[in-house]
């Protein structure tokens, strides 16, 4: 039986983020491969976050910055680690080189955060994105934390070309796993166009694409209900703030409901999604959800991308704002148009999100690498110098810190 360690950047929240949804769906994967799952994070306990004890997965509370892990990763002596982000990389990764040298490192990237900051700086400088944005620091500690580990799970097929194309990643280093989709639970079927009504759109308020796609919803949404005056906007999402709730205008239509008990219900309510994302990266999983329940939806090149190869989009992707706003009126009024988008979304889903060939085939990848590690290591020189130079400065800074903590306690 192999030993899963997996170290989060947070508590899995399935239903409250699609990151969280696509770490819960990993991690029940290899709990179908009778291997032994713990999952440790020095992330804070949340409303949201699921019970692992249900999954029969293990969970360990951690410290940043504090050797009890080295005795903690010793002991348990995992086959495997999987890193939430590189972020969990950079603390833990020297770390575990040191406990289990033998161990397979994964990172699961989530999205490529380094696309996301560089996308962010142009938008708000109001500028198309140049080479320069790529360069940024955050793309060099990412990319380093990929070549630094054995494999990295890249969610997007977009991103994938990014990093062996812009930054030359080695793609026996990368595997691209989309969302994993059951798609023995999809719904065989749904509500038809007129029992649907009103628009919907959905995203964790602290994820700062989904908090700038409210706001440009709110300034698009007057010209839409202009054409459309008795519908209405339902904006859902996880931790709305309050500068998210002051939003809310039952007059104007534009309904902020925050939390939503369960989003495949809400989403099947709605007759249209609306996505207006101006960055970002990754999949967004507001738009698988929506194909699940087979809602049509109108979204930008961002939301769409990586997330449907050849296959037609269920809806609309436009590329400025009064294209959106026509988009959105048409894909409403017109019965005919939605039902040919709606016919889009199950061909898709069986095409690129199914979860029986994904998974195996990740779980092959992994069995495959950990069975040549050491030439797959030889291979990665890069990654054995990124070891040797730079996570001796991560080693030292976090080791100083450690040392500057026990002193303050042995002085208390």
């Amino acid at each position: 039986m192999k030993k899963i360690l997996v170290i989060g950047y947070v508590w899995p929240e399935p239903d409250s983020s699609a990151a969280g949804s696509h770490m819960l769906s990993i991690l029940r994967l290899f709990k179908q491969q009778d291997w032994q799952v713990e999952f440790a994070t020095p992330a804070q306990e949340t409303t949201h976050m699921i019970d692992l004890a249900e999954e029969a997965i293990s969970s360990q509370k951690i410290a940043l910055n504090c050797d009890s892990f080295d005795r903690y990763v010793a002991a348990y002596q995992p086959d495997i680690v999987l890193f939430d982000r590189f972020m969990m990389e950079e603390q833990f990764g020297w770390r575990v080189d040191k406990h289990c040298p033998t161990a397979l490192k994964i990172i699961d990237t989530e999205d490529l955060q380094c696309l996301r900051q560089a996308r962010h700086q142009a938008l708000k400088q109001e500028r198309d994105i140049s080479q320069a944005d790529f360069a940024n620091d955050i793309a060099k500690r990412e990319i380093a934390a990929i070549l630094r580990c054995d494999l990295s799970l890249i969610i997007s097929s977009f991103e994938m070309s990014l990093l062996t194309e812009r930054f030359h990643v080695d793609p026996a280093l990368l595997h691209h796993l989309p969302f994993m989709v059951d798609l023995s639970t999809l719904p065989m079927q749904t509500p038809i166009f007129p029992e649907r009504q009103h628009f919907i759109t959905i995203g964790n308020f602290r994820h700062a694409p989904n908090w700038d796609g409210v706001l440009f919803l709110q300034k698009l949404w007057p010209k839409i209900q202009k054409q459309l005056p008795s519908t209405e906007c339902h904006i859902y999402g996880a931790y709305p703030p309050p500068k998210a709730t002051a939003l809310n205008n039952p007059r104007r239509g534009f309904l902020i409901k925050g939390w939503a008990d369960n989003v495949f219900d809400v989403m099947t309510q709605a007759r249209v999604c609306l996505a207006p994302l101006r960055f970002g990266a990754g999949l967004k999983g507001k738009l698988l959800d929506a194909m699940i329940m087979q809602t049509p939806s109108v979204t930008t090149a961002i939301g769409s991308e990586g997330m449907h190869g050849q296959y037609p989009w269920p809806g609309n992707i436009v590329g400025n704002e009064e294209n959106f706003i026509d988009a959105a009126v048409r894909l409403y009024q017109d019965r005919s148009m939605w039902e040919s988008a709606q016919a889009h979304c199950m061909p898709l889903l069986h095409g690129l999100y199914d979860s029986q060939v994904l998974g195996t085939a990740l779980i092959q990848r992994i069995n495959d690498v950990a069975l040549n590690l050491k030439r797959h290591r030889l291979n990665n020189f890069t990654g054995a110098m990124l070891k040797h130079h730079t996570m001796a400065s991560t080693q030292y800074m976090s080791q100083w810190i450690s040392a500057k903590n026990a002193s303050s306690q042995t002085e208390k």
